[in-house]
Formats: C-alpha cells, sequence, structure tokens
C-alpha cells in the first residue's frame, strides 16, 4: 500500500504511478519503480494526475520546488501503451501468444489462453464471437489495432490471446494501469 500525494487516501501498489525527482530538479515518471530516489506516488489516472500536477502536490510532497511538464498526463499514458506493446512482443518472441481472428480462436478452443486482448477499435462482431470462446478469461482492451500490430509486427491486429505466466500477469497489471487512461475495459471483466 501507498499513498497518492494528490487524494491522500492509501492504495495499492497496482493502482497507482511511481515519480521520482531527477538530478535537473525536474519529475519524472517510474512506470518500472526501479529509479533511486524517494518516489512520489499517484493514482493511475488522469484525473488524480491533474490534480498533483494543478494542485501542487508533488512540490508539497518534496517539500521544495520541482519542475513539472505540463504534458504529464500524455507522458505517462505513452509510457504505459509502450510498456503495454513491449509484453506483447516479448509474449510473441517467446511463444506465448497467439495472434489474429484464427490464432486467437485455436488457443481459445484448446484452453491455452489465459488472457484475451482486444483492440479499442475493433469491431464488435469479432468481440462478441471471442468472448463466446473465451468464458471465465480476462479481456483486456487498451490498445488500438495499430499499437497491437506495431508491437508483434504486422500492420494491425485486432485480437490476441495470452498464455499463462509471468508476462500475462505483467500485462494485466500494465493494461490496468493503461486502462485509467484510456477508455478500455482492463478490468478482467470476464469473458
Amino acid at each position: 500500500m501507498r499513498r497518492c500525494v494528490a487524494t491522500r487516501q492509501s492504495r495499492p501498489r497496482r493502482e497507482l504511478i511511481r515519480f521520482v525527482i531527477g538530478p535537473d530538479g525536474g519529475l519524472a515518471p517510474d512506470l518500472e519503480e526501479k529509479l533511486p530516489g524517494r518516489g512520489y506516488w499517484v493514482g493511475a489516472d488522469p484525473e488524480s494526475l491533474e490534480a498533483a500536477r494543478c494542485g501542487r502536490a508533488f512540490q508539497r510532497a518534496a517539500r521544495r520546488p520541482l519542475s513539472v511538464p505540463g504534458d504529464l498526463e500524455a507522458r505517462v499514458e505513452a509510457g504505459l501503451a509502450k510498456r503495454c506493446c513491449s509484453l506483447l512482443g516479448l509474449a510473441r518472441r517467446s511463444g506465448s501468444l497467439a495472434a489474429g481472428f484464427e490464432g486467437a480462436c485455436e488457443w481459445l478452443r484448446e484452453g491455452r489462453g489465459a488472457v484475451l486482448v482486444e483492440a479499442l477499435d475493433g469491431a464488435e462482431n469479432g468481440r462478441r464471437a471471442l468472448a463466446g470462446l473465451a468464458r471465465g478469461l480476462p479481456v483486456m482492451s487498451v490498445l488500438t489495432a495499430a499499437e497491437m500490430g506495431a508491437a508483434i509486427g504486422r500492420d494491425f491486429t485486432v485480437h490476441a490471446v495470452l498464455g499463462p505466466g509471468r508476462l500475462a500477469e505483467r500485462f494485466m497489471l500494465e493494461a490496468g494501469r493503461l486502462a485509467g487512461f484510456r477508455n478500455g475495459t482492463a478490468d478482467g471483466r470476464q469473458g
């Protein structure tokens, strides 16, 4: 549990984003939670970030003046999307991902899937067809078809299935944080 500097409420780490102060006195998101220094935690949604930035919560928590970028919310969203795409690429290279409608259907029929990943801009009829096969699996929809495609070496990808393991768990965590910035679903809703 960590305390959000904007709302002052304690929340689990998976619902927050860590920030650190760089050597130049600027605030930087620490999405991997590995940078040195004291961490300042904020809810993983644009409203909490805006409240922390505009309300000077970072400066109060650090007890000193800081340089907070005006486009902080956009930087965090882009960083989270990049992390989700990287995880899809790793899953593809490790053989833990089936991409495309047919590949996803095959894995779901065989019971090899742990997470169904759908593009935000995918057609509803394809989503419904796969949702019927993905009963009981979490369904994540936080990336566009172009982002998913670029992550796995295609032009576009609308459907993908991640196999069980640490990559799937990490993807669900990162997708959950990204969902706060996009109108996607990553709350583990069941298919």
